[in-house]
């Protein structure tokens, strides 16, 4: 019997966290499913359940009328230029 692939979407999340006692839990549940990129920017390939997880997980830590969470869903990587100018803060994952 074959196993099924499992489909995964690379995803760009980003956020900013009014508080500082909420901020070390948003970066520790970010961290578990996606690649620290620069102090609030993470990035990875997920499957949809890991990515409704990680909703979840970052739902119930942050306030929605103080703290904003914004994901990018790349679903063709061949479409998607990337690059940085700088001081690279952490060694960014190669996705394409």
């Amino acid at each position: 019997m074959k196993k099924k692939k499992r489909k995964t979407m690379f995803y760009v999340l980003t956020y900013d966290i009014a508080s500082p006692k909420r901020l070390p839990k948003a970066l520790k549940v970010c961290r578990k499913y996606l690649f620290w990129v620069q102090k609030s920017v993470f990035e990875g390939e997920l499957t949809s359940k890991q990515f409704t997880l990680l909703k979840g997980e970052l739902n119930r830590i942050i306030k929605r009328n103080e703290d904003f969470i914004l994901f990018y869903a790349i679903r063709n990587r061949e479409v998607v230029d990337r690059g940085f100018l700088g001081v690279e803060k952490n060694e960014i994952s190669n996705f394409i």
